[in-house]
């Protein structure tokens, strides 16, 4: 990959300056780079070279620079004055204090999106405070839903923060950017905070709550575990099937093929049955084996699943078909999503790319430009 060869997707021609981080900011950049966008992270000496198994950095260019050098920091702003995007998951005033702060970087690109990617947001109390997923995640009530059985709070491992409210937040955010800048002009620094993503993803809750359909009180509502058709069950080999009959007709199926036929089941949505309901159906879901409860259930209305292990899902026979996952540059990992009809992401190369030299770059960019101008 070095003058976008293998770019195919909606993105192609769009150019984005990822600064290294961790988390949210280089998931954002892979995502990009899948879509089609040719991007160049920007990391210090001696950190460019990675691992080709290391896919969340897949598809993009790595200059090595040393920040604390103006020679370097100068070299960072002539990429960046060629560039769309800009993603940065610093501290806020970092990249201020190395000179590529907003002010700097827009007077030399005005065009130019600035992403900033934060847990805490770029103002407030707790803006230069440290933290990581669980702890943004805790303050906007999310963590506080994801309860075991006995109660204590279980980490939904780092996808509702970093990934979900903070890496799709900023590729929505900058797209959207782009998008405006083409009719403006004019670029804008886009805030991405993953406590102001996670808590926009939870409206629907503050909605039903507002509405009366939501109790405070933990694995008692629909969605949480607390609903006996809304749920996972133990099966006889220690897996698990998973249960999604919310719907009254889906419902109904899931009752005719696992044979819930005892009376007590006719008032779904009964709460203060939900308990003893679960009980009846933890017992039946005991009496087979995961598979054997996948055969009866699954691909019917019933809307249930197995639970598969992370490892063990590209051997799915749903996700096979679509090649979910491909093996390529350095082992099986997902595929890029979404899919587009027309312009399809692709992996356009693997995070062993050796590193590359700013100037280089910059004379493809000009290269390409001059081509588009004639």
């Amino acid at each position: 990959m070095n003058e976008q060869s293998a770019a195919t997707g909606p993105l192609r021609g769009i150019r984005v300056i990822e600064f290294a981080g961790l988390g949210p900011g280089p998931f954002a950049s892979m995502m990009l780079s899948d879509m089609g966008a040719d991007v160049v992270c920007i990391t210090r000496p001696g950190q460019g070279k990675r691992d080709a198994r290391d896919f969340v950095h897949r598809g993009r260019r790595v200059v090595e620079l040393d920040l604390k050098k103006s020679d370097h920091v100068q070299q960072a702003l002539d990429l960046i004055a060629a560039a769309d995007i800009l993603i940065e998951g610093f501290r806020p005033q970092v990249m201020e204090r190395l000179g590529l702060g907003p002010d700097v970087a827009m007077k030399r690109n005005p065009r130019l999106v600035y992403g900033r990617m934060t847990g805490w947001g770029q103002t407030g109390p707790l803006a230069f405070a440290a933290g990581h997923d669980i702890n943004y995640i805790a303050i906007t009530g999310a963590l506080d839903s994801f309860r075991s059985c006995d109660g204590d709070t279980v980490s939904p491992l780092n996808l509702v923060g970093d990934y979900g409210g903070g890496a799709l937040y900023l590729v929505v955010g900058v797209l959207a950017a782009v998008i405006e800048a083409r009719t403006s002009g004019k670029g804008q620094v886009v805030d991405a905070a993953m406590c102001d993503g996670v808590t926009n993803m939870l409206t629907l809750f503050h909605s039903m709550r507002a509405l009366g359909n939501w109790h405070e009180k933990p694995r008692t509502n629909l969605l949480d575990g607390g609903a006996h058709f809304y749920r996972t069950y133990e099966c006889k080999d220690g897996r698990y099937m998973a249960i999604g009959a919310i719907e009254p007709q889906f419902y109904a199926e899931l009752r005719t093929l696992a044979g819930l036929d005892e009376d007590c089941f006719d008032n779904q949505m009964n709460r203060e049955q939900w308990p003893d309901l679960q009980e009846k159906m933890k017992a039946l879901f005991k009496t087979r084996t995961r598979d054997e409860w996948t055969k009866i259930l699954e691909g019917s209305d019933a809307c249930a699943a197995p639970v598969v292990g992370m490892f063990e899902a590209p051997l799915h026979p749903h996700l096979a078909a679509r090649q979910t996952f491909v093996d390529a540059h350095g082992g099986v990992q997902p595929a890029p999503a979404p899919r587009f009809s027309r312009t399809p992401s692709a992996i356009q190369g693997s995070a062993a790319t050796p590193p590359a030299e700013a100037a280089d770059i910059l004379m493809q960019w000009s290269e390409v430009t001059a081509n588009h101008v004639s």
